[in-house]
């Protein structure tokens, strides 16, 4: 029996399971068991041979955004409104064979966009190229699910679904719990909370799925028996998602204005061009760029090109900004002087902990290092005597 027969009759037990008390410990135990083989069926073949080349393209700029959605939805002419870039569109489907990049220029700022082949129903087990549209999505920091306004609500549904299947989990954050493993010692299970969805016995049973048998966990929040999973597997990804309703032209007012009020969702029409600047707007919001501008000693501030920092992407420090200037700038950092929002007066002398925010000034100070005429430095590191003993000046013999 293969995996995908695998995963289908654990699904086709869980749906006629019925859920309550005395099953949740065999439905838990499910869930460990299918997570497990859908893991198996993502990873790589070993069998030699080439497979089906992929779409992963080079990460460019400061951030990369992801268009995903059913074929014939606008990705394509979304793409070329946004970046300018000439992505074939026509009136049939799978139009997009491949994945196109462009670059969106916003704020000063360059964030790489790509167009993926559209996916259908059941891209998770590899239907239509759907796992190598997928694993792109997996390195990109927010995602665009474009859908039709004129097409049923619950193919916003299924795509969630089949990302979810493949472990990205969309705008959700990962689970505050401690997970370590033990050679010895057996299973330690603590909690700073009340754990309304699990019990000891049932985290046992998952663990026993994984066998693990020596391990610490520690919960920081009520948890589900998803969550506890996710974080065994620790292969998931979060990632922040935006719903763009395409083709609203064809909607009434009303239409519209519902989905406009709709969590993370923005309806735009590429036909008419409506609302690009709104989305380009959300994008920018949800990307939570933070853009540093440098300043040399006793000079204007360089506003031309600033250092664009992000929390997906090494945080937003000022380590940060100085890892991302150079490597060796932390270790010759002395403080910095911090014009702008994070700063509570201006300048505001900071060390490499404090937090940057959008549109700061930074100058930063290094280490003065003091030269003598020799260039070694006030105190000297090597020693001015030979190294053979043969090379020693030898001293007179002592007169007796």
């Amino acid at each position: 029996m293969g995996i995908l027969e695998k995963i289908k009759e654990i699904e086709a037990e869980m749906a006629r399971t019925q859920k309550n008390k005395a099953t949740e410990y065999h439905l838990g135990q499910l869930k460990a068991r299918l997570a497990k083989l859908r893991t198996e069926l993502q990873a790589p073949s070993s069998k030699g041979g080439g497979g089906e080349s992929g779409f992963e393209v080079q990460k460019y700029g400061d951030g990369r955004v992801a268009l995903i959605g059913f074929p014939s939805v606008g990705k394509s002419s979304l793409l070329t409104l946004l970046t300018g870039t000439e992505s074939e569109a026509a009136a049939y489907e799978f139009t997009t064979l491949t994945c196109i990049p462009g670059v969106i220029h916003y704020n000063d700022s360059k964030i790489q966009l790509l167009d993926l082949p559209g996916i259908i129903e059941g891209a998770a087990e590899g239907k239509g190229r759907g796992r190598q549209v997928i694993a792109v999505c997996k390195s990109a920091d927010l995602l665009l699910m474009v859908l039709d306004a004129t097409k049923p609500l619950y193919h916003k549904q299924i795509l969630t679904r089949e990302l979810e299947a493949v472990g990205i989990r969309l705008n959700r954050q990962p689970p505050n719990v401690y997970f370590k493993k033990r050679k010895t010692g057996g299973i330690s299970i603590n909690s700073t909370i009340p754990l309304t969805h699990m019990d000891d016995k049932l985290i046992q049973r998952v663990l026993q799925e994984y066998k693990l048998h020596n391990c610490e966990l520690l919960f920081k929040e009520d948890c589900t028996v998803d969550d506890l999973i996710d974080v065994i597997e620790g292969n998931r990804r979060y990632i922040k998602c935006l719903y763009v309703y395409n083709k609203v032209d064809m909607c009434s007012l009303e239409e519209v204005d519902e989905i406009a009020r709709w969590h993370n969702s923005i309806p735009i029409s590429c036909s008419l061009k409506l609302n690009m600047d709104g989305l380009l707007e959300r994008i920018w919001d949800m990307m939570a760029l933070v853009r540093v501008y440098t300043k040399k000693v006793g000079a204007k501030p360089d506003f031309a090109e600033p250092v664009v920092l992000t929390s997906d992407r090494g945080g937003t420090t000022l380590e940060a900004l100085c890892r991302q200037i150079h490597n060796s700038m932390v270790q010759q950092f002395k403080y910095a002087l911090v014009w702008g929002t994070s700063s509570k007066h201006y300048p505001q002398r900071c060390g490499l902990g404090h937090q940057l925010e959008d549109e700061d000034v930074v100058q930063i100070v290094k280490k003065k290092v003091n030269t003598g005429e020799d260039g070694r430095g006030r105190f000297k590191t090597t020693s001015d005597k030979p190294l053979r003993i043969a090379d020693r000046e030898k001293k007179p013999a002592l007169k007796t």
